[in-house]
């Protein structure tokens, strides 16, 4: 099969790398000058050192070309990148089948990715969602992963996964895309709050319990939204939030770590180097939960760290000193 996969940062590199060894992939980035880089060195000296692509992959700075011959277009950039790299594939007139493996809420209209795509996609394109608990190194390194790629076709995803299934990355399928967005883009707010914790050095008490509960604020949310709850105890929903919460390579964990330091959020941006989709996805997140009436403490903590300047030595004692109530999702 031909893929394109489009965006050169670590994840969408790494699945890249990973789908190379039996498709015919082509790896697309539009900053010419580090495709070129790429290309020449065969490998993403940026986002995953040492790193030696396969020799199948190809590399391009050309949408056009990239995209003209493909059977599965994916889309790997941030979610502030989708709906312009949408834009740019309506225009060529591309109606390949389409993924995505963004994980967060459009800033600004709170829409999830599949809305977005909806919006700007022909209703007839088959499409869906490549998410679940993976860092990009490892996936790169070829160590074991398993992930989940969901669309409301069932059939399309059962025969997607099938395609890009292999022995080192596991492609299980599903029929519920909310609930596999959800899952991808809430988990990152909880690792913020995670690494608040850990970076507090609050103990391993307190975190399984904020991961528990984070999970619980998840589902809430998922289901409020039409997923389906047992969603959240699979790979896009547990999986994911479990790894993003305790992975030393979560950047968003990072983020969390950072905030207990005292490091103001500008700071901690200009230095981490990748995109933290968590912070932007945190506000939109809790304008969703309010506008639905969905009560979620821990998001409504995390934004007050972020963009009210709230220490997280505070958050946590408001968090802690919340009244006692039935333990319930």
């Amino acid at each position: 099969m031909k893929i394109a996969v489009l965006g050169a940062g670590a994840w969408g590199t790494a699945l890249a790398m990973s789908f190379a060894q039996r498709h015919a992939v082509t790896l697309w980035g539009r900053d010419a000058t580090q495709m070129a880089a790429l290309r020449e060195q065969r490998s993403n000296e940026r986002y995953l050192a040492g790193q030696r692509f396969p020799d199948t992959l190809a590399i391009s700075d050309d949408l056009a070309a990239a995209t003209q011959d493909a059977e599965l277009i994916l889309v790997v950039t941030s979610t502030a990148g989708l709906r312009p790299t949408l834009q740019a594939l309506a225009r060529l007139g591309r109606r390949a089948p389409l993924l995505w493996a963004c994980k967060g809420l459009e800033a600004g209209s709170m829409l999830l990715a599949h809305q977005v795509v909806a919006a700007e996609l022909p209703a007839d394109v088959p499409r869906g969602i490549l998410t679940g608990p993976s860092f990009a190194q490892e996936v790169a390194a070829g160590l074991p992963a398993a992930l989940t790629l969901a669309a409301e076709d069932e059939a399309f995803a059962r025969q997607m996964a099938a395609a890009l299934h292999s022995r080192r990355l596991r492609v299980y399928s599903s029929g519920d895309v909310i609930g596999a967005e959800i899952g991808g883009a809430v988990k990152n707010v909880m690792a913020i709050a995670t690494g608040v914790c850990d970076g507090l050095a609050l103990g391993n008490n307190a975190r399984a319990a904020l991961i528990t509960r984070g999970l619980a604020e998840i589902t809430r949310f998922g289901v409020a939204l039409g997923a389906r709850p047992e969603t959240f105890t699979g790979l896009s929903g547990m999986g994911d939030l479990m790894l993003t919460c305790t992975g030393d390579l979560s950047r968003n964990r990072k983020v969390g770590l950072l905030l207990a330091t005292g490091q103001s959020l500008d700071d901690i941006l200009a230095n981490l180097g990748h995109v933290a989709e968590g912070v932007n996805t945190a506000r939109e997140v809790l304008r969703q939960a309010e506008k639905l009436g969905v009560e979620m403490p821990i998001t409504a903590a995390v934004c007050r760290m972020l963009f009210e300047g709230t220490s997280a030595q505070d958050t946590v004692a408001a968090l802690m000193g919340r009244e006692s109530k039935k333990e319930a999702a």
